[in-house]
Order: C-alpha cells, then sequence, then structure tokens
C-alpha cells in the first residue's frame, strides 16, 4: 500500500495516448493518460469510462454533441455510447475503467491501439 502522487507519475512520459496503469481495484485499473490531438471514434460494449481531468481541458465528441471537461472535473461514458476525445493542447487524464477495456474500444485495427499497458 503506498500513495500515488499524480503529479510525479505523469511526469515519466511524454506521449499521447498512451495509458499506463498507475493502480488497481477490484477489477478497474487506475489510469494516466495524456491527450493532444484527435483520437479515434470508437465504443465500448462492455465497460464504461470516467474520464477525470488533472489538466488542462478537452472535448468529448459525441454523435450529437461535444461536452468539454476542464480540470477537477469528470466525465462518464456510458457502455455502447461513440465517441472521441479531443485536446487542443495537452491535458492529463486520469481514467477509471475495467481492466478489459482496450483503449480504442471496438477500433483495435489502427496504430492507436495500446494492447499491453505498462506501469508506473
Amino acid at each position: 500500500m503506498e500513495k500515488v502522487n499524480l503529479a510525479e507519475k505523469l511526469s515519466l512520459f511524454t506521449d499521447y495516448f498512451n495509458p499506463r496503469i498507475a493502480g488497481e481495484l477490484n477489477g478497474q485499473q487506475v489510469k494516466l493518460v495524456k491527450f493532444k490531438g484527435e483520437f479515434v471514434w470508437h465504443h465500448h460494449d462492455l465497460e464504461d469510462e470516467l474520464f477525470y481531468v488533472v489538466k488542462g481541458s478537452f472535448d468529448m465528441h459525441l454523435r450529437d454533441r461535444i461536452i468539454t471537461v476542464n480540470a477537477g472535473e469528470f466525465l462518464i461514458m456510458p457502455r455502447g455510447v461513440e465517441h472521441k476525445p479531443v485536446a487542443a493542447e495537452e491535458v492529463e487524464i486520469m481514467l477509471f475503467e475495467p481492466a478489459t477495456t482496450v483503449n480504442t474500444g471496438n477500433m483495435t485495427d489502427n496504430d492507436l491501439t495500446v494492447k499491453e499497458l505498462k506501469r508506473i
């Protein structure tokens, strides 16, 4: 049992859309990731995701609207809802999601899919 310093862990990497595992609990993973630019449209058939913004802000594009999420706010993306994160500037995110969650959901045939996550 050790505490986790988010700023310290987030300083360990500089790449985008490549989540790292920072902790695990009850079949869920706490992941840290940085976004900049556009991700791919995708959805998750079986998993809900929680996006908590540590620093910066991003727009979550949905097919019918865009939701801006700022530092200190979170958004829960229900399973089955197609979405695409977009960040004009670098944003630091903490994710809570089941360990089975693949970052690109149903769109696993692209360069952004991370099949084996690193632990930090």
